[in-house]
């Protein structure tokens, strides 16, 4: 900024002390002053006058010879100087008009547009580098011909402008990585607002995460793992901010992990048993899909199996803030099969199973603000809906194999439609490139039935601009994302592949590809014979003998080993504890006995009633004294 102003005051002779004091020129090792902006720029403003007032002198005081008039005189239009050219009388007159009016008022106070009124006198490749170039040279003679520009320039130039009338040069797949999810189908994809993580959510229950910055050649994810345990992931998303991430799966619950997988908040399931959904806390049936408010931080919305599309808050998992419920023609309940928020927030759409899109006022929960009734084919899952970065047009990939581009205000029929584009997933995505030009969606392909393609759409026209080829299984899910310049694909045989430009694209792929693989440490051998004391060793050590206080201290919190037990049961048994008298035979037995009720009153007499049977039949004492 300074330089030009440092020339501008050389040119014009010793500058003005004050000012040379003002712009802090005078003494560099000074303590730094404040500028005055309106002096710098009343002298920039002088300079520019005087400037121009000499370089035309120069030019007029220029004799040009004939071959220069004849090369000038069709090219009046884009002469600089008043007597440059002796071409047609009108055109001529109005430029020494306004040469001569320059020339009168350049000791008058201008303003910034008039300098650039003068300055637009100039020729067309004196222009473009006007205000580089002043200080350095001054055009003496001709101006060139308007076709002409300086070589590089020239090329420069050749490539943005090819660049701007073919969209497919902005299509970055020159290269390519491969991210090994698992083996079975990527159903989520989600990148970070920053574009540093990617995350991954499969049929195979798992959630993987990709940090570019931390991954070198070998692309191993960081971390895995299964947060909504065995059921599919639907879809994933991280925050506008980039610091949770929300996880669909085939459940009925939503989650939301922070940025390292750890569970921030999960919605409440519904009771199911209640009719009116509209007040049941939760969902009561699996999801289908979900995604972030753009504006709104802490607000996601999510739709399911039971009928509506809800919107959470982060800071309140008991119940959900509001209920959408999508109605078919007849005002029967109708599935939503997925749902979007508008760029600006606003507006809530959701595709159905009867074909139809509706779309709310995020604030009117009740009646539909626009509504397509046949925008797909009844009885298929609409797989997809996206809004353009503009908030005009909204596409939708359907289930019927089609891909349909609408303006909400006009939603009877679709503005371009695209056919013949099969899909076997019900997460199927489609997605506008950054400049909003392009349309992106992927088909589906059967076991052994050729390739998965990424397909290119010109979003004016609809014409088919390009196809990327990309593995021999479905194309499920795809991404572009706006910063990276880089679009992510999420295929079916369990792959993410991320295609990228080493010139257009930003970061991303590019920062991990260029890092060598890390050499695995080779287990070192051992020089010399240790010998280790196996009783050292932590699996062979004895614990250590504790005091008997603590162990006593912990064996009374313990609820088993502290358990008093239980006192016999007096009588009948009760609290289903079988009593004294039980029913085995020998309780009965000892019942009988302690029942017996002989009255053995008289000893002698009790004792001389087996007096006869001893005689008789002698067993106990007799036969021992017989012989």
């Amino acid at each position: 900024f300074f330089s030009p102003l440092v020339a501008d005051a050389e040119m014009l002779g010793t500058p003005d002390p004050d000012l040379a004091a003002t712009m802090g020129f005078s003494g560099f090792g000074k303590k730094a002053r404040t500028f005055d902006l309106e002096a710098m720029f009343e002298q920039t403003r002088r300079t520019a006058v005087e400037r121009s007032r000499k370089v035309l002198e120069a030019r007029e005081r220029e004799k040009e010879d004939e071959t220069e008039k004849e090369f000038r005189i069709p090219y009046t239009a884009s002469s600089v100087s008043a007597s440059s050219a002796k071409g047609p009388g009108t055109t001529l007159t109005e430029r020494e008009a306004v040469c001569s009016e320059s020339e009168d008022n350049s000791n008058e106070a201008l303003s910034g547009p008039s300098m650039q009124s003068q300055s637009s006198a100039k020729g067309p490749a004196e222009d473009t580098d006007d205000d580089d170039d002043d200080d350095e040279e001054e055009f003496i003679g001709p101006p060139l011909p308007p076709g002409f520009k300086d070589s590089d320039e020239d090329n420069d130039n050749d490539d943005t402008e090819e660049e701007d009338d073919n969209p497919v040069k902005k299509i970055p797949d020159s290269h390519e990585i491969t991210l090994q999810h698992g083996t079975k189908t990527v159903s989520a994809l989600g990148l970070d607002p920053s574009g540093a993580r990617l995350i991954t959510g499969g049929y195979d229950y798992d959630v993987k995460f990709w940090d570019f910055a931390g991954m070198d050649a070998s692309l191993q994810a960081f971390r895995s793992l299964q947060p909504c345990e065995c059921h599919q992931i639907k879809s994933l998303q991280y925050s506008s901010t980039g610091d949770v991430i929300l996880v669909v799966s085939g459940n009925s619950q939503a989650k939301v992990l922070d940025r390292d997988g750890f569970p921030v908040m999960e919605c409440i399931k519904g009771d199911q048993y209640i009719v009116d959904m509209t007040n049941t806390k939760g969902h009561t049936a699996m999801l289908n899909s979900g995604c972030w408010h753009p504006k709104i931080k802490e607000e996601f919305l999510t739709c399911s199996n039971d009928g509506t599309v809800r919107t959470w808050d982060v800071n309140n998992e008991k119940k959900h803030k509001s209920v959408f419920k999508p109605r078919s023609v007849q005002g029967k309940r109708v599935i939503p099969t997925t749902c979007t928020y508008s760029r600006d927030g606003k507006l809530i759409a959701a595709g159905c199973q009867d074909g139809s899109i509706q779309i709310w006022d995020r604030n009117m929960t009740v009646h539909t603000k626009f509504h397509c009734r046949q925008a797909h084919a009844s009885g298929t899952d609409t797989s997809c809906l996206t809004f353009s970065y503009d908030g005009t047009v909204l596409a939708s990939r359907g289930g019927d194999d089609t891909l349909k581009i609408w303006d909400i205000r006009q939603f009877k029929k679709p503005l371009n439609s695209a056919d013949g584009l099969p899909s076997f997933f019900p997460m199927t995505d489609c997605c506008f490139s950054p400049d909003d030009k392009i349309l992106v969606t992927g088909t589906s392909v059967k076991k052994g039935g050729g390739s998965g393609k990424l397909f290119f759409f010109y979003r004016e026209t609809f014409q088919k601009l390009y196809e990327i080829e990309v593995t021999d299984a479905s194309v499920v899910r795809c991404l572009w994302h706006p910063k990276l310049n880089q679009i992510m694909v999420g295929t079916g045989n369990g792959l993410a592949k991320v295609y990228y430009d080493p010139v257009k694209s930003q970061r991303g792929a590019k920062l991990c590809v260029v890092k060598t693989k890390r050499k695995e440490r080779q287990a070192e051998t051992l020089t010399q014979d240790y010998i280790i004391t196996p009783h050292a060793l932590p699996m062979f050590r004895e614990p250590r003998q504790r005091s008997t206080r603590k162990q006593l201290e912990k064996d009374r919190l313990d609820p088993m080993k502290s358990h008093k037990p239980e006192p016999p049961v007096a009588g009948a048994g009760r609290g289903g504890r079988v009593g004294t008298h039980g029913v085995t035979l020998s309780s009965y037995i000892v019942k009988n006995i302690a029942l017996d009720k002989t009255d053995d009153s008289n000893p002698r007499e009790a004792i001389l009633r087996h007096a006869k049977e001893a005689e008789e039949n002698p067993y106990w004492v007799a036969p021992a004294y017989a012989k």
